[in-house]
C-alpha cells in the first residue's frame, strides 16, 4: 500500500474480548477486500480487552501489512473505541463493522456498488432478519427505535446498527463533532448528505458471547435519547401539569365528600397530594441533573479516548501517544 496515497478502503472494527473470533474475522475481511482489487487497510481497535485480543492482533499484524492495530489505554466503550478507529483510518471509503460477524462483510461489494451508482455518502445496513437473538432482544430493539423516532428531531433509520459504509467527508465531519457521550449512528444521520439503506439478514455471532449487558444497553439507549433530543426537558412541565390536574380532581372529590358528609378526609388527601408533588420534584431534579452532568463533562474538555499504541502490519510495535482535541 502506497505510503502517500490514501487507500481506497478502510475497515474499522472495535473489539472487546474478541480473541476467539479474530482469526475468522481477519480471514473473511481479507478475502472480501482482496477480491475488490483495491488498496485497503483493516483497523482493529482493542478496547481494553481482558483476554488475549491484543496479542492476537499483533500475531495477525506480523503477517499482514494491511492491518493497523490500536490499543486503547483502558476500556472506553464501544462508541468511543469506534471513534478512535475512525480518527486513525485514512481510507477514502470507510466500512464500520462489529467484530462478532453478525453483520456479514461479504455484502461490502454490493454496498460499494450502491454507493457509486447512487452517488451516496452513506450506505447503512438495515436488518430485515435477526438470527441468533432472543425474543426479548428483538422486542426491546424494536421498541427502542420506535420510541427514539418519536423523541428525536433527527430522523434515525429504524432497525439499523453501526454497520455502514461512509465516505471520507462523512468521517471528517463526524470527527469534528465535539460531544463525548456518543451515539454514532445518530450522529452520522444528523450530518445529512445522501444516505441509503441496504437490507440484509443479520447472522448469529461467529464465536464468543455478546458483551452488551442490560445496563450497557440501557446506558446506550439513554445516551441516544439525551444526545439527540431536548424533549425530556419538557417532561417536568408535563408531569407538573398532571400533578395540578390531579390536585384539582382531588379537591373536587374532597368538595363532593364534604358536601355529602360534612367531613373532609384531609389526612389521606393531603398525603396523596404531597406524594404526587414530591414525585414531580424528584423527576424534575433527575432530568435537570442529567443534562447538567453532560454539560460538566463537555466543559472539562478531556480527550474522548487515549491511544496507547498503534501497530502497523509487518512493523515492530511502537509507542504512539495521540491527543486529538480537534476530533474530541
Amino acid at each position: 500500500m502506497d505510503a502517500v496515497t490514501p487507500p481506497f478502503l478502510s475497515v474499522v472494527i472495535p473489539c472487546y474480548n474478541e480473541e476467539p473470533v479474530l482469526p475468522t474475522l481477519h480471514a473473511r475481511l481479507t478475502k472480501v477486500c482482496a477480491a475488490l482489487n483495491v488498496s485497503y487497510e483493516i483497523v482493529l481497535v482493542n478496547d481494553g480487552s481482558r483476554d488475549q485480543t491484543w496479542e492476537t492482533m499483533l500475531e495477525l499484524a506480523e503477517h499482514d501489512p494491511h492491518l493497523v492495530c490500536l490499543n486503547l489505554s483502558r476500556n472506553h466503550g464501544h462508541q468511543l473505541a469506534l471513534t478512535a478507529g475512525l480518527s486513525v483510518c485514512v481510507g477514502e471509503h470507510v466500512l464500520i463493522i462489529d467484530a462478532d460477524l453478525q453483520d456479514p462483510p461479504e455484502i461490502l461489494p454490493d454496498m460499494l456498488a450502491l454507493m457509486k451508482y447512487e452517488k451516496a455518502d452513506v450506505v447503512y445496513g438495515r436488518r430485515i432478519k435477526r438470527e441468533g437473538e432472543t425474543v426479548m432482544k428483538k422486542l426491546t430493539a424494536h421498541l427502542f427505535y420506535r420510541l427514539l423516532g418519536q423523541l428525536t428531531d433527527t430522523p434515525i433509520p429504524t432497525d439499523t446498527g453501526d454497520f455502514r459504509l461512509v465516505t471520507r467527508r462523512v468521517v471528517e465531519q463526524f470527527l469534528a463533532m465535539p460531544e463525548r457521550h456518543r451515539f454514532v449512528r445518530g450522529m452520522i444521520s444528523w450530518l445529512g448528505f445522501k444516505q441509503l439503506p441496504f437490507p440484509y439478514e443479520r447472522h448469529p455471532r461467529a464465536a464468543g458471547e455478546t458483551h452488551y449487558t442490560f445496563w450497557k444497553m440501557w446506558k446506550f439507549a439513554w445516551d441516544a435519547v439525551t444526545g439527540f433530543s431536548t424533549r425530556p426537558l419538557t417532561l417536568p412541565f408535563r408531569v407538573g401539569t398532571c400533578c395540578v390536574a390531579v390536585a384539582f380532581l382531588i379537591w373536587m372529590l374532597a368538595g363532593v365528600q364534604w358536601a355529602r358528609t360534612d367531613m373532609m378526609p384531609s389526612t389521606g388527601l393531603l398525603g396523596g397530594l404531597l406524594f404526587f408533588l414530591a414525585g414531580g420534584q424528584f423527576l424534575t431534579l433527575g432530568v435537570i441533573g442529567e443534562y447538567l452532568g453532560r454539560m460538566y463533562a463537555e466543559i472539562r474538555g478531556r480527550p474522548m479516548f487515549v491511544i496507547d499504541r498503534v501497530v502497523h502490519g509487518r512493523a515492530a510495535p511502537a509507542a504512539l501517544p495521540i491527543v486529538r482535541p480537534e476530533a474530541a
